[in-house]
């Protein structure tokens, strides 16, 4: 076989399996918007996993995930696209950060009472006061928006830690779905914080999540 024939061959199915374990295992997103500080900041490479929501699973409490639009949340910054025609053939084939899609922290998953707030100020989850310090930016509350919502079975209710520059759940209230993301339009949990290297880390669920019921 030529040797051009053979680095072409290689060099399709580097693009194939790249193709599978974007569609499949792992995929990598960039942070457009500082809804979720600290934890998140713009322009963060990110890696979501997939596997965890196969075969039935859904999202847990606390797990910070990528959705596509429910239906008008996106606004410019997040739905701009890669900035030349190699970039989005790379993202096409999974070698570069995808955008256009949200990425927030769930609070609670069908069947959760989820509301704004107890006498302390804090959210509840079941009654369950969240212990949110651990991710909430230093002084930053809760929530300045009052809701109880019971969420819908096959639904998330999802919050940036940036409550104060966070267009989500609690923003789209009146919207059709009133707020709840449907589990089908998530992509997967982001696990790990890739890029830049100074603010690489693995991201965990919160312990606050384990006490609810």
């Amino acid at each position: 076989m030529p040797v051009w024939l053979e680095l072409a061959s290689l060099l399709a199915i580097a693009l194939v399996l790249a193709i599978v374990v974007k569609a499949f295992f792992v995929q990598a997103f960039y942070i457009p918007s500082a809804s979720m500080h600290n934890t998140l900041v713009e322009n963060d490479r990110i890696l979501v996993e997939k596997v965890s929501y196969w075969g039935g699973g859904s999202p847990h409490r606390g797990d910070i995930v990528v959705f596509s639009d429910p239906g008008g949340w996106l606004g410019p910054a997040e739905s701009r696209p890669p900035g030349n025609a190699l970039t989005r053939v790379l993202e096409t084939v999974g070698l570069y950060p995808t955008g256009g899609h949200l990425v927030k922290r769930v609070i609670g998953v069908g069947g959760d009472e989820v509301r704004c707030c107890d006498a302390a100020g804090r959210i509840t989850v079941n009654g369950v006061p969240l212990h949110e310090r651990s991710y909430l930016p230093p002084g930053e509350k809760p929530s300045l928006i009052r809701f109880d919502v019971k969420v819908s079975k096959g639904y998330v209710w999802v919050q940036g830690d940036n409550r104060s520059d966070s267009a989500d759940s609690r923003v789209h209230l009146g919207d059709p779905g009133g707020g709840q993301v449907p589990v089908d339009d998530v992509v997967g949990r982001a696990f790990a914080v890739v890029w830049p290297l100074s603010h690489a880390k693995l991201l965990r669920r919160p312990a606050t999540f384990r006490s609810v019921p």
